[in-house]
Protein backbone atom coordinates (compact mmCIF):
# COMPACT_ATOMS: atom_id res chain seq x y z
CA UNK A 1 0.00 0.00 0.00
CA UNK A 2 1.33 4.07 -0.68
CA UNK A 3 3.20 5.63 2.22
CA UNK A 4 0.33 8.41 1.99
CA UNK A 5 -2.87 6.49 1.66
CA UNK A 6 -3.63 7.32 5.18
CA UNK A 7 -2.14 10.95 5.02
CA UNK A 8 -3.99 13.94 6.32
CA UNK A 9 -6.73 15.55 3.68
CA UNK A 10 -4.64 18.80 2.00
CA UNK A 11 -6.57 21.78 1.95
CA UNK A 12 -7.06 22.33 -2.38
CA UNK A 13 -8.50 25.74 -3.63
CA UNK A 14 -12.01 25.58 -5.52
CA UNK A 15 -14.84 24.08 -4.98
CA UNK A 16 -14.97 20.51 -2.70
CA UNK A 17 -17.83 18.86 -5.70
CA UNK A 18 -16.25 16.41 -7.95
CA UNK A 19 -18.01 17.50 -10.43
CA UNK A 20 -16.05 20.04 -11.40
CA UNK A 21 -15.50 21.31 -15.30
CA UNK A 22 -12.36 23.33 -17.32
CA UNK A 23 -13.38 26.37 -19.31
CA UNK A 24 -11.95 26.75 -22.96
CA UNK A 25 -10.37 31.09 -22.22
CA UNK A 26 -8.74 33.50 -24.92
CA UNK A 27 -9.03 36.11 -27.58
CA UNK A 28 -10.82 36.21 -30.18
CA UNK A 29 -9.86 34.14 -33.28
CA UNK A 30 -7.19 32.32 -31.73
CA UNK A 31 -8.29 28.76 -32.27
CA UNK A 32 -10.45 28.37 -29.21
CA UNK A 33 -13.98 27.20 -30.66
CA UNK A 34 -11.58 24.86 -33.46
CA UNK A 35 -10.62 23.21 -30.37
CA UNK A 36 -14.39 22.73 -28.44
CA UNK A 37 -15.65 21.70 -31.71
CA UNK A 38 -13.05 18.83 -32.16
CA UNK A 39 -13.49 17.75 -28.46
CA UNK A 40 -17.12 17.75 -28.91
CA UNK A 41 -17.34 15.68 -31.88
CA UNK A 42 -15.32 13.32 -29.50
CA UNK A 43 -17.90 13.46 -26.90
CA UNK A 44 -18.61 10.75 -24.28
CA UNK A 45 -22.62 9.97 -25.32
CA UNK A 46 -25.08 11.45 -22.88
CA UNK A 47 -26.99 8.13 -22.21
CA UNK A 48 -23.59 6.83 -20.78
CA UNK A 49 -24.39 9.74 -17.39
CA UNK A 50 -27.97 9.24 -16.44
CA UNK A 51 -29.83 11.98 -14.10
CA UNK A 52 -27.59 14.63 -15.67
CA UNK A 53 -28.50 17.47 -18.25
CA UNK A 54 -25.74 19.22 -20.48
CA UNK A 55 -25.75 22.33 -21.60
CA UNK A 56 -25.02 22.80 -25.33
CA UNK A 57 -22.02 24.68 -24.89
CA UNK A 58 -20.37 21.44 -22.73
CA UNK A 59 -18.61 18.27 -24.08
CA UNK A 60 -17.81 16.18 -21.90
CA UNK A 61 -15.02 14.06 -23.19
CA UNK A 62 -13.78 10.48 -22.24
CA UNK A 63 -10.07 10.36 -20.26
CA UNK A 64 -7.54 8.01 -21.83
CA UNK A 65 -6.38 5.53 -18.71
CA UNK A 66 -4.67 2.66 -19.77
CA UNK A 67 -5.52 1.03 -16.79
CA UNK A 68 -9.04 1.43 -17.73
CA UNK A 69 -8.07 0.10 -20.92
CA UNK A 70 -6.57 -3.46 -19.43
CA UNK A 71 -9.28 -3.59 -17.02
CA UNK A 72 -12.07 -3.82 -19.53
CA UNK A 73 -10.11 -6.55 -21.87
CA UNK A 74 -9.94 -8.27 -18.63
CA UNK A 75 -13.38 -8.41 -17.65
CA UNK A 76 -14.83 -8.27 -20.85
CA UNK A 77 -17.98 -6.38 -19.32
CA UNK A 78 -21.76 -5.35 -20.65
CA UNK A 79 -21.03 -2.15 -19.58
CA UNK A 80 -18.10 0.26 -19.98
CA UNK A 81 -17.83 3.50 -18.64
CA UNK A 82 -14.58 5.63 -18.96
CA UNK A 83 -13.25 8.61 -16.57
CA UNK A 84 -14.83 12.39 -18.31
CA UNK A 85 -13.73 15.70 -18.36
CA UNK A 86 -16.30 18.07 -19.02
CA UNK A 87 -15.39 21.24 -21.20
CA UNK A 88 -17.46 24.43 -21.91
CA UNK A 89 -16.44 27.07 -24.51
CA UNK A 90 -16.66 30.69 -23.31
CA UNK A 91 -16.61 33.59 -25.09
CA UNK A 92 -13.72 35.63 -26.41
CA UNK A 93 -12.29 37.84 -24.11
CA UNK A 94 -11.49 41.64 -25.13
CA UNK A 95 -9.43 44.15 -23.22
CA UNK A 96 -11.25 45.74 -20.50
CA UNK A 97 -13.41 43.08 -19.76
CA UNK A 98 -13.08 43.75 -15.80
CA UNK A 99 -15.34 46.55 -16.67
CA UNK A 100 -17.93 45.31 -18.69
CA UNK A 101 -16.76 46.03 -22.22
CA UNK A 102 -17.38 43.65 -25.32
CA UNK A 103 -19.15 40.65 -23.53
CA UNK A 104 -16.58 41.02 -20.39
CA UNK A 105 -19.09 40.42 -17.80
CA UNK A 106 -20.25 37.33 -19.60
CA UNK A 107 -16.75 36.25 -19.99
CA UNK A 108 -15.97 36.70 -16.51
CA UNK A 109 -19.11 34.62 -15.00
CA UNK A 110 -18.56 31.92 -17.12
CA UNK A 111 -14.83 31.79 -15.52
CA UNK A 112 -16.37 31.88 -12.59
CA UNK A 113 -18.32 29.34 -12.81
CA UNK A 114 -15.68 26.70 -14.13
CA UNK A 115 -13.43 25.56 -12.00
CA UNK A 116 -9.99 25.52 -14.30
CA UNK A 117 -8.49 27.42 -17.25
CA UNK A 118 -7.68 25.62 -20.51
CA UNK A 119 -6.32 29.16 -21.88
CA UNK A 120 -5.59 29.52 -25.70
CA UNK A 121 -3.13 31.52 -27.15
CA UNK A 122 -1.96 32.09 -30.69
CA UNK A 123 1.39 31.85 -32.85
CA UNK A 124 0.52 30.96 -35.93
CA UNK A 125 -0.21 33.46 -38.61
CA UNK A 126 -2.80 33.57 -41.11
CA UNK A 127 -4.15 36.61 -43.53
CA UNK A 128 -7.43 35.01 -43.88
CA UNK A 129 -7.94 34.54 -39.92
CA UNK A 130 -7.26 38.34 -38.30
CA UNK A 131 -5.93 38.88 -35.10
CA UNK A 132 -8.36 40.97 -32.67
CA UNK A 133 -5.45 43.33 -32.28
CA UNK A 134 -4.34 42.99 -35.75
CA UNK A 135 -0.68 41.32 -35.11
CA UNK A 136 0.39 38.25 -33.51
CA UNK A 137 1.85 38.78 -30.18
CA UNK A 138 1.29 35.81 -27.63
CA UNK A 139 2.74 37.66 -24.82
CA UNK A 140 0.39 40.68 -24.79
CA UNK A 141 -2.09 38.10 -24.76
CA UNK A 142 -1.08 36.17 -22.16
CA UNK A 143 -0.35 39.76 -20.04
CA UNK A 144 -3.70 41.01 -21.01
CA UNK A 145 -6.10 37.87 -20.16
CA UNK A 146 -3.77 37.85 -16.81
CA UNK A 147 -4.71 41.63 -16.31
CA UNK A 148 -7.96 41.38 -16.53
CA UNK A 149 -8.39 38.44 -14.61
CA UNK A 150 -6.43 40.00 -11.78
CA UNK A 151 -8.36 43.36 -11.98
CA UNK A 152 -11.58 41.42 -11.47
CA UNK A 153 -10.30 39.61 -8.42
CA UNK A 154 -9.08 42.67 -6.70
CA UNK A 155 -12.04 44.56 -7.47
CA UNK A 156 -14.35 41.74 -5.65
CA UNK A 157 -11.67 40.92 -2.87
CA UNK A 158 -11.78 44.58 -1.98
CA UNK A 159 -15.25 44.69 -1.53
CA UNK A 160 -15.32 41.88 0.96
CA UNK A 161 -12.71 43.95 2.99
CA UNK A 162 -14.43 46.75 2.48
CA UNK A 163 -17.53 45.17 4.02
CA UNK A 164 -15.83 43.12 6.77
CA UNK A 165 -13.67 46.01 8.25
CA UNK A 166 -17.44 47.67 8.49
CA UNK A 167 -18.59 45.22 10.74
CA UNK A 168 -15.65 43.58 12.16
CA UNK A 169 -15.24 45.34 15.28
CA UNK A 170 -18.68 43.81 16.63
CA UNK A 171 -18.88 40.47 14.84
CA UNK A 172 -14.87 39.17 15.86
CA UNK A 173 -15.35 35.90 14.97
CA UNK A 174 -15.31 37.37 11.37
CA UNK A 175 -11.65 38.55 11.91
CA UNK A 176 -10.28 35.63 10.47
CA UNK A 177 -11.46 35.87 6.99
CA UNK A 178 -11.29 39.33 6.92
CA UNK A 179 -7.21 39.20 7.36
CA UNK A 180 -7.27 36.02 4.79
CA UNK A 181 -9.34 38.77 2.19
CA UNK A 182 -6.86 41.39 3.00
CA UNK A 183 -4.12 38.81 2.25
CA UNK A 184 -5.43 38.14 -0.90
CA UNK A 185 -6.14 41.98 -1.62
CA UNK A 186 -2.17 42.07 -1.06
CA UNK A 187 -0.82 39.24 -3.42
CA UNK A 188 -3.21 40.90 -6.49
CA UNK A 189 -1.96 44.33 -5.82
CA UNK A 190 1.58 43.54 -6.52
CA UNK A 191 0.29 40.75 -10.14
CA UNK A 192 -0.06 37.51 -8.43
CA UNK A 193 -2.98 35.10 -8.49
CA UNK A 194 -4.25 33.90 -5.92
CA UNK A 195 -3.12 29.99 -6.47
CA UNK A 196 0.41 31.18 -6.18
CA UNK A 197 0.00 32.47 -2.44
CA UNK A 198 0.85 30.39 0.48
CA UNK A 199 -2.43 29.40 2.44
CA UNK A 200 -3.16 27.92 4.80
CA UNK A 201 -6.10 25.74 5.43
CA UNK A 202 -8.49 27.98 7.58
CA UNK A 203 -7.70 31.08 4.89
CA UNK A 204 -8.60 28.53 1.68
CA UNK A 205 -12.10 27.86 3.19
CA UNK A 206 -12.56 31.35 2.76
CA UNK A 207 -10.95 32.25 -0.22
CA UNK A 208 -12.67 29.09 -2.02
CA UNK A 209 -16.09 31.19 -0.76
CA UNK A 210 -15.25 33.85 -3.83
CA UNK A 211 -14.70 31.58 -6.16
CA UNK A 212 -11.34 33.96 -7.42
CA UNK A 213 -10.42 33.74 -11.19
CA UNK A 214 -7.37 33.69 -10.21
CA UNK A 215 -7.47 31.25 -7.48
CA UNK A 216 -8.29 28.56 -10.63
CA UNK A 217 -5.37 26.09 -12.36
CA UNK A 218 -4.19 26.98 -15.94
CA UNK A 219 -2.83 24.72 -18.78
CA UNK A 220 -1.86 26.63 -21.60
CA UNK A 221 -2.50 25.86 -25.12
CA UNK A 222 -0.11 26.89 -27.39
CA UNK A 223 -2.31 26.85 -31.16
CA UNK A 224 0.53 26.36 -33.90
CA UNK A 225 0.40 25.99 -37.70
CA UNK A 226 0.22 22.60 -38.57
CA UNK A 227 3.85 23.33 -40.23
CA UNK A 228 5.37 24.37 -36.88
CA UNK A 229 3.59 21.91 -35.00
CA UNK A 230 5.31 19.12 -37.07
CA UNK A 231 8.86 20.67 -36.85
CA UNK A 232 8.09 21.53 -33.13
CA UNK A 233 9.82 25.36 -33.41
CA UNK A 234 8.25 28.90 -33.62
CA UNK A 235 9.74 32.03 -32.50
CA UNK A 236 7.50 32.35 -30.11
CA UNK A 237 7.65 29.00 -27.86
CA UNK A 238 11.08 30.19 -25.96
CA UNK A 239 9.19 33.34 -25.23
CA UNK A 240 6.28 32.07 -23.92
CA UNK A 241 7.59 29.34 -22.14
CA UNK A 242 9.43 32.43 -20.23
CA UNK A 243 6.47 34.83 -19.68
CA UNK A 244 4.63 31.40 -17.97
CA UNK A 245 8.01 30.50 -15.51
CA UNK A 246 8.07 33.71 -14.24
CA UNK A 247 4.77 33.66 -13.91
CA UNK A 248 4.18 30.80 -12.06
CA UNK A 249 8.25 29.90 -10.83
CA UNK A 250 5.67 29.20 -7.49
CA UNK A 251 4.23 26.22 -8.98
CA UNK A 252 5.42 25.63 -12.76
CA UNK A 253 2.01 25.49 -15.17
CA UNK A 254 2.29 23.46 -17.87
CA UNK A 255 2.44 24.35 -21.79
CA UNK A 256 0.93 22.45 -24.63
CA UNK A 257 1.92 23.01 -28.25
CA UNK A 258 -1.16 21.74 -30.33
CA UNK A 259 -2.45 22.58 -34.12
CA UNK A 260 -5.82 22.86 -33.59
CA UNK A 261 -6.51 22.98 -37.56
CA UNK A 262 -4.03 19.43 -37.65
CA UNK A 263 -6.74 18.28 -34.89
CA UNK A 264 -9.65 19.19 -36.82
CA UNK A 265 -8.22 17.59 -39.64
CA UNK A 266 -7.75 14.44 -37.95
CA UNK A 267 -11.35 14.24 -36.85
CA UNK A 268 -12.61 14.18 -40.39
CA UNK A 269 -10.64 11.60 -41.87
CA UNK A 270 -11.53 8.88 -38.88
CA UNK A 271 -9.41 6.84 -37.07
CA UNK A 272 -7.65 4.70 -39.71
CA UNK A 273 -7.24 7.66 -42.36
CA UNK A 274 -6.65 10.03 -39.55
CA UNK A 275 -3.19 7.14 -38.41
CA UNK A 276 -1.74 6.93 -41.76
CA UNK A 277 -1.93 10.92 -42.06
CA UNK A 278 -0.41 10.98 -38.92
CA UNK A 279 2.25 8.71 -39.49
CA UNK A 280 3.07 10.22 -43.14
CA UNK A 281 4.46 13.51 -41.37
CA UNK A 282 5.69 11.41 -38.23
CA UNK A 283 3.60 13.14 -35.57
CA UNK A 284 1.05 12.21 -33.13
CA UNK A 285 -2.70 13.78 -31.75
CA UNK A 286 -2.05 16.02 -29.05
CA UNK A 287 -5.46 16.02 -27.81
CA UNK A 288 -5.06 13.02 -25.06
CA UNK A 289 -2.85 14.71 -23.02
CA UNK A 290 -4.45 17.86 -23.55
CA UNK A 291 -7.45 16.18 -21.74
CA UNK A 292 -5.48 14.09 -19.14
CA UNK A 293 -3.52 17.10 -18.23
CA UNK A 294 -6.71 19.63 -17.76
CA UNK A 295 -8.22 16.66 -15.57
CA UNK A 296 -5.49 16.55 -13.42
CA UNK A 297 -4.90 19.76 -13.09
CA UNK A 298 -8.54 20.48 -11.40
CA UNK A 299 -7.31 17.90 -9.10
CA UNK A 300 -9.56 15.50 -10.04
CA UNK A 301 -8.55 11.13 -9.57
CA UNK A 302 -10.85 8.27 -10.18
CA UNK A 303 -11.53 5.04 -9.00
CA UNK A 304 -12.43 1.61 -10.47
CA UNK A 305 -15.18 -0.48 -9.49
CA UNK A 306 -15.27 -3.97 -11.74
CA UNK A 307 -16.49 -6.58 -12.75
CA UNK A 308 -18.15 -8.45 -15.58
CA UNK A 309 -21.22 -6.44 -15.73
CA UNK A 310 -19.62 -3.30 -15.58
CA UNK A 311 -16.20 -1.77 -15.51
CA UNK A 312 -16.68 1.84 -14.68
CA UNK A 313 -14.70 5.06 -13.69
CA UNK A 314 -15.49 6.91 -10.96
CA UNK A 315 -13.90 10.81 -10.16
CA UNK A 316 -13.64 11.87 -6.85
CA UNK A 317 -11.39 15.29 -6.04
CA UNK A 318 -7.91 14.54 -4.85
CA UNK A 319 -7.10 13.37 -1.38
CA UNK A 320 -11.17 12.21 -0.85
CA UNK A 321 -11.84 10.01 1.97
CA UNK A 322 -13.68 6.77 1.29
CA UNK A 323 -16.77 7.55 2.55
CA UNK A 324 -17.27 10.55 0.25
CA UNK A 325 -15.55 7.74 -3.05
CA UNK A 326 -19.03 5.47 -1.86
CA UNK A 327 -21.06 8.72 -2.13
CA UNK A 328 -20.32 8.91 -5.93
CA UNK A 329 -22.16 5.74 -6.65
CA UNK A 330 -24.59 6.45 -4.24
CA UNK A 331 -25.99 8.71 -1.45
CA UNK A 332 -26.61 5.43 0.91
CA UNK A 333 -23.57 4.25 0.56
CA UNK A 334 -22.06 6.81 1.75
CA UNK A 335 -24.14 7.95 4.83
CA UNK A 336 -24.52 4.04 5.47
CA UNK A 337 -20.12 3.47 5.15
CA UNK A 338 -18.65 0.46 6.59
CA UNK A 339 -15.66 0.34 5.07
CA UNK A 340 -13.61 -0.07 1.76
CA UNK A 341 -12.37 -3.32 0.75
CA UNK A 342 -8.89 -2.35 -1.43
CA UNK A 343 -7.06 -3.45 -4.30
CA UNK A 344 -4.08 -1.39 -6.00
CA UNK A 345 -4.08 -1.91 -10.20
CA UNK A 346 -0.13 -2.48 -10.30
CA UNK A 347 -1.04 -5.35 -8.02
CA UNK A 348 -4.47 -6.84 -9.43
CA UNK A 349 -2.83 -6.33 -13.25
CA UNK A 350 0.06 -8.43 -12.16
CA UNK A 351 -1.37 -11.02 -9.87
CA UNK A 352 -4.55 -11.28 -12.54
CA UNK A 353 -7.48 -11.35 -9.75
CA UNK A 354 -8.98 -10.96 -6.49
CA UNK A 355 -8.59 -14.13 -4.93
CA UNK A 356 -4.66 -13.62 -5.75
CA UNK A 357 -4.66 -10.26 -4.40
CA UNK A 358 -6.04 -11.72 -1.03
CA UNK A 359 -3.86 -14.42 -0.31
CA UNK A 360 -0.81 -12.69 -1.52
CA UNK A 361 -1.55 -9.52 1.25
CA UNK A 362 -2.77 -7.06 -0.99
CA UNK A 363 -6.40 -6.67 -0.78
CA UNK A 364 -7.04 -4.73 2.39
CA UNK A 365 -10.10 -2.93 4.27
CA UNK A 366 -10.08 0.48 4.82
CA UNK A 367 -12.19 2.94 7.19
CA UNK A 368 -13.34 6.25 6.61
CA UNK A 369 -10.26 7.86 7.23
CA UNK A 370 -8.56 6.01 4.07
CA UNK A 371 -7.96 8.44 1.45
CA UNK A 372 -8.58 7.32 -2.14
CA UNK A 373 -5.64 6.68 -4.71
CA UNK A 374 -6.23 7.44 -8.44
CA UNK A 375 -6.62 3.78 -9.83
CA UNK A 376 -7.29 2.42 -6.64
CA UNK A 377 -9.80 -1.11 -7.51
CA UNK A 378 -12.45 -0.12 -4.28
CA UNK A 379 -15.48 -2.00 -3.43
CA UNK A 380 -17.77 -0.66 -0.47
CA UNK A 381 -19.49 -2.56 2.68
CA UNK A 382 -22.50 0.11 4.01
CA UNK A 383 -25.47 -0.74 6.24
CA UNK A 384 -28.27 0.11 4.60
CA UNK A 385 -31.43 -0.31 6.56
CA UNK A 386 -31.54 -3.61 8.52
CA UNK A 387 -29.28 -5.17 6.86
CA UNK A 388 -25.86 -4.84 5.04
CA UNK A 389 -25.63 -4.41 1.43
CA UNK A 390 -22.95 -4.54 -0.83
CA UNK A 391 -22.40 -2.77 -3.78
Amino acid sequence: MSKNADAPAKPLLGRPSSHLQIGLVGLPNVGKSTLFNILTKMSVPAENYPFCTIDPTFSRVAVPDDRYEWLVEHFKPKSEVPAQLQITDIAGLMKGAHKGEGLGNAFLSHISAVDGIFQVVRIFEDSDVTHVLDSVDPVRDLQIIQEELLLKDLAAVSAEVHKLEKVVGREKHRKPELEAYKKAEEYLKVNKPIRFGEWKPAEVEYINLLQCLTAKPTVYLVNMSEEDYIKKKNKWLAKIKQWVDETSKEAPEMIIPICASLESKLVELGPEKAAEYLKGINSTSIIPKVVKTGYQSINLVHFFTCGTDEVRCWTVRRYSKAPQAAGCIHTDMQNGFICAEVMKYVDYKELGSEAACRANGKHQQKGKEYIVEDGDILFFKFNAGAGLKKK
